[in-house]
């Protein structure tokens, strides 16, 4: 089981709030303490709106690149349906080759839409948009030299991208908000799997899970070859009680900003100590709180990876610190030594 971390690198652009310039080296400080802890994977999600202060994820991820060893390194997700697939290759093939053969790229639709009308793109062409892109992006990645045709980008005529990425073929991840439409693609395209519950229990995400893995069987892919993961809201503190106080408050904020924008009710207490049981998608709590829910989501979904979503909103930097120290010295160990006695029993002869 990999276990990692996915951030928006939120901001506060309200006046004495944390501002870009204050929360985007303190988020270069938190990777590096991540991969001296063993963590295996850092995230950075694609965001153009003033609470979000990562817009171009390769340039933080470049950074770290610079301050780590082993750790992987990938969007959270690039919003492939608004971008050039071209330039998302070049980008990566870049930081893959600064990095030593860390890089990855996680491809999704986008949870949120601002980046359509920025970029000259209509709503209306969503779901065709990342289709396409999607399947030049996968060319590129397999293809030294490539001639490719498209509504929504100007023709290639055996175009090259360089540099070629150090790994071959560089990760490509699909990350889905829970749409089936797109689980089936992922496991028809054979790729790996990155599943957001944010709320919610993560038992619902189980049909899901299987609708890829059926899809896959039927592309002729084995499932059992195709990593999945998921990620889930989540904070380590020493005690309990200190992750709550810590987390609680950011996080019903920014939930509830985001419950305005769509149409959702107010984040309550009530609904957070919910998400909080064993049953819910909340990892918060202590480290042994922490670990038993991620061996419990990881075995109920036969997971390859955990990327938890440490910072929802604006957080004290130290807090954040000691929380990717508690999660890499003490929860990761735990879970990974979970698995391994989970595996080994379930090949032990019956």
């Amino acid at each position: 089981m990999e276990i990692g971390i996915f951030t928006f690198a939120d901001v506060s652009p309200d006046p004495g709030g944390v501002h870009a310039a204050q929360r985007l080296p303190e988020l270069v400080e938190e990777i590096e303490l991540a991969d001296q802890v063993g963590l295996d994977v850092f995230g950075i999600g694609e965001h153009h709106r003033p609470d979000f202060a990562a817009p171009a994820p390769p340039i933080l991820l470049a950074a770290a690149a610079s301050r780590t060893s082993r750790i992987r390194l990938t969007s959270a997700v690039t919003v492939l349906g608004s971008e050039d697939p071209l330039r998302v290759m070049e980008q990566f093939s870049m930081l893959d080759s600064l990095s030593g053969g860390r890089a990855e790229i996680m491809a999704g639709r986008g949870a949120f839409t601002e980046t359509f009308g920025l970029f000259g793109y209509d709503l209306k062409d969503y779901d065709e948009l990342f289709a396409e892109k999607l399947d030049l992006l996968l060319r590129l990645r397999e293809h030294e030299r490539v001639t490719w045709s498209g509504r929504h980008r100007a023709a290639l005529d055996d175009v090259g991208v360089y540099p070629r990425p150090e790994q071959d073929p560089l990760p490509v991840w699909i990350a889905v908000g829970g749409t089936p439409a797109s689980v089936v693609r992922a496991g028809t395209l054979g790729l790996p799997l990155m599943l957001a519950i944010i709320g919610g229990a993560p038992q619902r995400f189980a049909p899901l899970v299987e609708l890829y893995r059926e899809a896959a069987r039927r592309a002729g892919h084995d499932p059992a070859g195709l990593p999945l993961g998921v990620h889930l809201h989540g904070f380590v503190a020493d005690t309990t009680a200190a992750a709550i106080d810590t987390f609680y408050e950011p996080y019903a904020a920014v939930m509830t900003q985001l419950g305005r924008e769509r149409g959702w009710p107010p984040m309550s207490r009530q609904q957070f100590e919910a998400l909080r049981a064993p049953e819910g998608s909340l990892a918060v709590g202590d480290p042994d709180e922490v670990t038993a829910k991620l061996i419990a989501v990881g075995e109920l979904l036969r997971l390859d990876r955990i990327l938890l979503h440490l910072s929802v909103g604006t957080m004290p930097h130290a807090a954040v610190m000691r929380s990717v120290e508690l999660l890499g010295e003490a929860v990761a160990p735990a879970v990974r030594a979970a698995t391994v006695r989970g595996s080994e029993t379930e090949a032990r002869p019956g």
